[in-house]
């Protein structure tokens, strides 16, 4: 991979990793236009890791008192950080299932560029719905095991690639009540046991069959990933309540219909 590469494609992994866009759809883009081959598995590895990074970094505080509170959990000691880091264990089991038993299924039959682009459209369109008439009143602390376990559901339609992991959990939470904010900090804490699974996958796939890499390419796409994904975190937060989901179901909208034209004219 050339420097050129390694610095659009981390960037764009560390972005759409949490914006409800889908970042298949953008990683295929530059390859379709700009005929880039595949950045493999190490790569891969490498931006997950700094995603994976960024998210623990930006929730350490959250990520703490979860975990505290769940330990506490073990010995009879219940709280609502327990109740929650209970919650993302067990939306985390459907994807993880998903994974095991359909994942392969799933990258030989649906990783078509065409899925991608209808996917990215539909599940936008979902969005918008969600967002547009849920009624966004409930928090995340007052989750019901029901609610966290049909996020959870929802985690694993994003296998299908086009989705978007962040984009379906959102509109999942919004549609059960919860406010914005609220459903975007839930998909955020639910991202970090999900990429952790993905990124053990891939890297023991990488061990099964070792290949040449380039370390300083590793290592920069590692940094860009982090830091554009510790911004995106920030920045969204801070602004969904005020702008709402539909520049991310326009976008979305937009996206899959350049992936249509650029296809059929490849």
């Amino acid at each position: 991979m050339s420097t050129v590469e390694v610095i659009i494609l981390a960037i764009i992994q560390g972005l759409t990793e949490f914006l409800p866009i889908s970042s298949s759809a953008h990683l295929i883009l530059p390859s379709a236009i700009l005929g880039w081959q595949d950045q493999g598995i190490v790569f891969d590895v490498a931006v997950h890791v700094g995603t994976l990074l960024a998210v623990m970094l930006y929730f350490r505080q959250d990520i703490a008192n979860l975990t505290v509170g769940w330990v506490k959990s073990l010995g009879g000691q219940h709280s609502t950080d327990s109740k929650l880091a209970w919650w993302v264990i067990l939306a985390t089991i459907p994807a993880g299932l998903a994974g095991l038993f359909a994942g392969d299924l799933i990258e030989l039959y649906l990783r078509s560029p065409y899925v991608i682009a209808i996917t990215t459209i539909v599940f936008g369109l979902a969005l918008w719905l969600a967002d547009a008439k849920a009624k966004q009143i409930q928090t995340m602390e007052s989750l019901s095991w029901g609610q966290a376990l049909l996020i959870g559901i929802a985690q694993a339609v994003a296998l299908i690639p086009g989705t978007s992991r962040s984009g379906i959990t959102m509109t999942a939470a919004l549609l059960l009540g919860l406010d914005r904010v609220s459903a975007a900090r839930f998909s955020f804490l639910l991202s970090i046991p999900i990429i952790i699974l993905s990124g053990g996958y891939q890297g023991m796939k990488l061990l099964s069959a070792p290949a040449n890499y380039d370390l300083n390419a590793i290592l920069l796409g590692t940094g860009l990933s982090f830091i554009s994904a510790l911004v995106c975190i920030h920045l969204f937060l801070k602004v969904i309540n005020r702008m709402g989901m539909l520049p991310f179901v326009i976008y979305r909208l937009l996206l899959g219909i350049t992936l249509f034209a650029v296809l059929t004219t490849l």
